[in-house]
């Protein structure tokens, strides 16, 4: 892994939203957003129906009670009476057979590999009836002996006490979350999938290969602790389970989720956010969840087990390291129990026996009342609301899921869940689309092994829900983006919170506001990703870019990226930070888009690293050896050069710690016609006989009607400085 810088430089600019203007702003000037409401009527429907299974028994014996109808029921939601919209009844005992059937429904999902051995597919509707469950294998949790032991329980399960109203699918969580089993009534699959768990069958996983799958070579200097690894641990464990849930969602039917796990552990309220998005999901899949803690019946011993370290002091002999043991399998239980009880289903801890588990999943599916309704309760406030059913038949008990939690809008989200929301984006396959947002990436060699990597965002003000702040428009942007190496890894990250606090005369509305961060890394091929989000509506925007940093040993003339920018601004950088973008104390703002106006000028930066130097039996007798780069700018309209500036000769290094020549031009524009052109920049090493010709395309607009007309010039200002 590679030293990355999060932030060296950051700075938002208002620009034109079709022409790039000047005025640009520093976020140290911002403040928080609220709300206003725009003029007109909105109608707004909520149809998120809320279905419940009920299981009704016979209070004395514990038998199913069949044949109740819609009007036997009465449901509430805090206590409120609500009306039953929709109300079925599924029983295994009236399944319609199916032949060896797979149905597509674990695999669609966009956050779950595919790796689905399917047979034949069968229709939503060929589900009536029939039992789904999922294995859910979370081998990274697992010792060897607790993987043994459940796979063990489940080709038991599979081999006698699998029906054939059964349908059964397998994911396991490893260093990836994959469906290595759709759902299937093939015993013969399923137990030859199952055993490929702990390498007894087929060439799946090799015994103890698990115990590390998400640990990474961090060669930073930097090690979490105990605490950390758990919540990040924690977080990939339940986003695990909410993929599968999303990806059950439209199935219908009642499924039921068999969770194999050594212990899910968190500390304190860290990780609440992902745990009840978790239960959220599952709870509108319609998904309940059986944990089961495949560690078995432990002994839990004062001084711990073998992989603990000797105890020093009084610890084990006055009952604290005892307690703190026992606290700490208790820890790593509650988050499955919680799991359990919030998606109506029933947590199985300290047993070595598995079989009831896959008891208790059969009993509870067997036959049961699907209940749907509309709340009335319109708010979508994401709060949890508790639900109680009632039969008017006495002698009958029912059983049912106590609550589920309400659908949430941005505004009423907490911090954790807002935050949860932007890595869900970051880690999602499907981009965000609610707000434009470009991006930019350049690069500026440090050193051989070594780039600076500028990353500019843009964002059109229209996208942004602006409001009054006093004298002000005032609005706040969450911006998070990470690179990823050709190995998949997460190299580096920020995580920025922008206010904007902007003078109204600027008219926002109209124009970009860009923010620019950068990253320190090595050459090679990167993924860039950013997400965006205004916080007045919560509406997201993404950008997902390929940036390759060339290895420069072997080029015969080397240069950085080309930098154009319609303006320069003082630098509130130290002298210690290491900026290829500040030049004599002037920051360069990157433009991204390449639109100027008539009434500006557009400013060029690049460099030129390991320049060849002179030949001593070139230069007049006395002279030094120097180098002999040259450079000059020429503008293309059509098939014809309709400019070109002044040539820029440089005969000395002039950032010496880097042995590179930083090149500048300043091009007014107050002299070109409005339209497209395309630029060609000469570079020229002399002494060494190496060149390049890049080209870019620029957009000149008219200028600006208050704008003061520039004073037309007739060459390129500027140089080698």
């Amino acid at each position: 892994m590679t030293d990355w810088v999060r932030k060296i430089g950051a700075w938002l600019a208002v620009m034109a939203l079709a022409v790039p203007a000047a005025p640009y702003l520093s976020a140290q000037d911002a403040t928080q957003v609220t709300s206003t409401p725009q003029g007109g009527f909105t109608l707004k429907v909520n149809n998120d129906l809320v279905l419940t299974n009920v299981v009704a028994r016979d209070a004395k014996t514990g038998e199913l009670v069949k044949g109740l109808t819609k009007s036997d029921f009465t449901v509430f939601e805090n206590g409120k009476q609500q009306s039953i919209d929709t109300f079925d009844f599924e029983s295994v005992d009236m399944a319609t057979p199916l032949n060896e059937a797979t149905v597509s429904g674990l695999a669609a999902g966009p956050t779950i590999n595919a790796g689905s051995k399917a047979v034949v597919v069968a229709k939503p509707a060929d589900l009536r009836n029939h039992r789904l469950i999922v294995m859910f294998f979370d081998l990274t949790s697992m010792q060897p002996e607790d993987l043994n032991r459940s796979v063990d329980a489940a080709q038991a399960f599979l081999k006698s006490k699998m029906q054939p109203a059964d349908l059964v699918a397998l994911v396991s969580l490893g260093d990836t979350l994959n469906v290595d089993q759709d759902f299937t009534a093939d015993k013969n699959a399923l137990i030859n999938e199952v055993g490929a768990y702990n390498g007894t069958e087929s060439q799946g996983f090799q015994a103890g290969a698990t115990a590390n799958t998400n640990q990474v070579e961090d060669t930073t200097g930097y090690t979490p602790d105990e605490s950390e690894y758990n919540d990040v641990n924690t977080d990939r464990e339940l986003f695990a389970l909410r993929a599968v849930s999303q990806s059950l969602s439209k199935i219908d039917e009642k499924k039921s989720l068999l969770y194999f796990s050594g212990g899910i552990s968190r500390d304190g309220i860290e990780n609440q956010a992902s745990l009840r998005a978790a239960i959220n999901a599952a709870v509108r899949a319609n998904l309940a969840i059986y944990s089961v803690d495949t560690r078995g019946l432990q002994a839990i011993g004062p001084l711990g087990d073998a992989s603990t370290g000797s105890l020093r002091g009084n610890g084990a002999y006055n009952g604290s390291a005892l307690t703190n043991n026992m606290n700490t399998n208790f820890a790593s239980q509650e988050v499955m129990a919680t799991l359990s009880s919030d998606t109506g289903g029933k947590a199985f801890f300290d047993s070595n026996d598995f079989a009831p588990a896959f008891a208790q999943v059969q009993r509870d599916t067997s036959a049961y009342y699907a209940v749907g309704f509309h709340s009335t309760n319109p708010a979508r406030d994401g709060k949890y609301r508790k639900l109680t059913f009632k039969i008017n038949k006495p002698g009958i008990k029912l059983e049912f899921r106590p609550g589920y939690y309400a659908p949430a809008d941005f505004q009423h989200s907490g911090k954790e869940d807002r935050e949860q929301e932007l890595n869900d984006e970051l880690a999602s396959d499907l981009p965000a689309t609610d707000i434009a947002v470009y991006l930019d990436a350049m690069h500026f060699r440090l050193d051989e092994n070594r780039y600076f990597m500028p990353v500019s965002l843009l964002v059109p003000g229209s996208q942004i829900p602006f409001v009054k702040g006093g004298d002000k428009d005032k609005a706040t942007l969450d911006i998070i983006g990470e690179v990823i190496d050709e190995v998949k890894r997460p190299i580096g990250r920020v995580r920025e919170t922008v206010k904007l606090n902007l003078d109204p005369t600027l008219n926002a509305r109209q124009k970009n506001i860009q923010y620019t961060t950068s990253f320190n890394l090595p050459p090679g091929k990167y993924e860039l990703k950013f997400v965006v989000r205004e916080n007045q509506t919560g509406r997201m925007g993404s950008f997902e870019a390929d940036v390759t940093l060339p290895d420069m040993k072997k080029a015969p003339l080397k240069m950085s990226s080309i930098v154009l920018s319609a303006m320069r601004e003082p630098s509130k950088k130290t002298g210690k930070e290491v900026d290829p973008l500040v030049r004599n104390g002037q920051e360069y703002v990157p433009d991204i888009a390449h639109v100027f106006r008539q009434d500006q000028h557009m400013y060029l930066l690049y460099e030129v690293y390991d320049p060849t130097r002179q030949k001593a039996d070139t230069l007049p007798k006395g002279a030094k050896p120097g180098i002999n780069l040259l450079s000059s700018l020429e503008l293309i309209q059509g098939s014809t050069k309709v400019y070109e500036t002044p040539l820029v000769q440089a005969k000395a290094i002039n950032v010496e710690n880097r042995d590179a020549v930083a090149v500048e031009m300043d091009v007014p524009l107050a002299g070109l016609k409005p339209g497209a052109y395309l630029c060609q920049l000469n570079v020229i090493d002399d002494a060494g006989g190496s060149f390049a010709f890049p080209r870019f395309a620029v957009l000149v607009r008219d200028a600006a009607p208050a704008a003061a007309p520039a004073q037309p010039q007739s060459s390129a200002g500027g140089g080698a400085q």
